[in-house]
């Protein structure tokens, strides 16, 4: 699958944003890899901003609730991926917060 431009990709994760965030809030974790990619990174900008900053598990959770009830997910995702680390209890965002993307089948759907 030939690479996207940054518009194409910009509009993608744009669609998947308008598609799954409903009132300030995570509707449903997405089921295709590229798309929870885009939610994570979403989210990842929202509870850990800064990556200076370390914050405790608790805080984490804390904050992640007010996105989606499954924070142990989001949290292991966020690991799994590479957005965050984990230093016992702490957690830190990972360099620029960024993965390379999956192939996926058509990258025009969205739902």
């Amino acid at each position: 699958m030939p690479a996207m431009s940054n518009s194409e990709d910009a509009a993608y994760e744009a669609a998947v944003l308008r598609a799954f965030v409903r009132d300030g809030r995570l509707a449903s974790i997405p089921a295709r890899e590229r798309k929870k990619l885009v939610i994570y990174r979403h989210l990842l900008d929202q509870v850990l901003p800064d990556p200076a900053e370390a914050v405790a598990e608790r805080d984490l959770n804390m904050r992640l609730a007010l996105w989606h009830p499954d924070v142990a997910t989001i949290r292991r995702a966020f690991i799994d991926h590479g957005l965050a680390t984990r230093d016992g209890m702490v957690y830190r965002r990972s360099g620029s917060g960024r993965t390379e993307e999956p192939p996926e089948g058509d990258p025009g759907r969205v739902g």
